[in-house]
């Protein structure tokens, strides 16, 4: 098959355009080398004219689904002759619907991912029955979009899936269960990327915190940090990203197995979604905020100023302002270094779609913004506690704060540095001295030794 996929790929026009979270953003990754293996030409979506036209969609909020839509319009709009792919969890919850309503022309939801370049080169053929791999010249400037490399850093996807079943969220029912690689291709992908210049990876996943249980049937193991010691032991690799983890996998056992690790980043994405215990409960999240903020403390206790980000879902339904008031007060305690707000969303199929209690728009409003308010307090108060101090930052690109032009990075606790320093290279690593705070949280920083 791939022979015939190659004669009817090669030197078509492809582009990608990928929506909602990392994992969606590997994936489109994964997809553009399969295409470009294939013979095919990588062209950006905006630019239009494409003969095929792949779009992994997100359906965890209704907005999701709603920019999953506008962007297949705009898809047909901008490339009117391509064939349109919906891919992913917005393809795989209204399945043959996208299709009939002429929203796409082909449907690879989470269930077909792995066809999806049979599935295009089948429309195509379909489209123009004619061999078109000898007529058909090499279009645009082959320069490749980044979906999933961000120029210093990689995400590597190491499972699929989730058990949780959470009231709110539809990803369950459109993912299915958990599914993990193997540590033998995860290592292997590490290496390829290290290879390409990389010194950074993220390990990523639907339900990262669940690597590796359906492999083994020992309830108490816990893979990842296998994992993560199998991915240390690649040099040229120096920093290890966690993507976003359960609460209740922060244990003293766990929080002294990566501090002991120099390469693990103490960047660490907590997700709470409510600091009221009874919201917990209708969310059905299995944990309470004591057990959040314990977490919390023994991160505290191994790493100093350890960067902790979380996510919160204001309006669930039912939340009184009694609740919402504990959700702002537990943020102010945590002191979070960033928090990502999101307006409750129903998603049909949901348990919490059917719950009594659904809250006005506007006072989800009003509570997103209340709880922005505290989130730029605490990430000043947060990044404040670096000036006077040195680290180090893994550039990544120029950027202009107030007309001016500095090189910038990241720290290893995810925190923006800016360097009066523009002859400095990317993808180096950069010990600097903190000298101050610019743009919404971004700190100055004076170069000293590149690595």
């Amino acid at each position: 098959m791939e022979n015939i996929e190659n004669q009817i790929l090669k030197d078509k026009r492809i582009s990608f355009l990928s929506l909602g979270c990392k994992v969606n953003a590997y994936e489109t990754e994964v997809f553009r080398e399969r295409f470009e293996k294939l013979g095919a030409v990588i062209v950006p979506f905006e630019d239009g004219n494409a003969d095929a036209v792949v779009i992994n969609t997100c359906s965890v909020t209704n907005i999701a689904d709603r920019k999953s839509r506008q962007m297949l319009h705009k898809a047909r709009k901008l490339s009117p002759n391509a064939v349109i792919v919906a891919a992913g969890c917005y393809a795989q919850a209204v399945r043959e619907k996208v299709v009939e309503s002429g929203d796409a022309d082909v449907l690879a939801g989470n269930d077909k991912k792995d066809i999806i370049t049979e599935l295009v080169a089948e429309a195509l053929l379909k489209k123009d029955p004619k061999p078109a791999c000898d007529t058909a010249p090499a279009y645009g400037s082959g320069e490749k979009e980044d979906f999933c490399h961000e120029r210093t850093r990689a995400f590597i996807k190491v499972t699929d899936g989730c058990n949780q079943f959470c009231t709110y969220c539809i990803i369950p029912y459109v993912r299915g269960r958990v599914r993990s690689r193997d540590t033998g291709s995860i290592i292997e992908e590490a290496v390829n990327l290290r290879d390409k210049g990389y010194r950074e990876v993220v390990l990523t996943g639907i339900h990262l915190s669940s690597y590796g249980t359906d492999l083994t049937s020992d309830p108490d193991a816990v893979p990842l940090l296998d994992l993560i010691d199998e991915v240390s032991k690649i040099d040229g690799i120096e920093r290890i990203r966690l993507g976003s983890l359960e609460p209740r996998i922060i244990t003293d056992g766990f929080v002294a197995h990566i501090a002991d690790n120099p390469k693990v980043c103490p960047h660490f994405h907590l997700s709470l979604q409510s600091g009221s215990d009874t919201v917990l409960k209708r969310m059905n999240r299995h944990y309470t905020a004591e057990d959040y903020e314990n977490a919390c403390n023994l991160l505290r206790k191994a790493y100093e100023l350890p960067s902790i980000n979380t996510d919160i879902i204001v309006g669930f339904p039912g939340e009184t302002e009694e609740e919402f008031n504990e959700t702002m007060e537990f943020a102010k305690k945590i002191g979070f270094a960033k928090i990502h707000i999101f307006k409750y969303s129903r998603r049909k199929g949901t348990f919490a779609d059917k719950m009594p209690g659904q809250v006005d728009e506007e006072i989800k409003t009003r509570r997103s913004e209340m709880l922005s308010r505290i989130d730029e307090a605490n990430h000043i108060n947060y990044v404040s506690g670096f000036v006077g101090k040195k680290v180090r930052i893994l550039t990544e690109q120029e950027e202009v704060y107030d007309g001016k032009k500095y090189m910038t990075g990241l720290t290893e606790r995810y925190v923006r540095v800016a360097l009066d320093n523009r002859d400095c290279p990317q993808n180096v690593f950069v010990d600097c001295l903190v000298t101050g705070i610019i743009d919404r949280g971004v700190l100055t920083g004076i170069p000293a030794d590149i690595v």
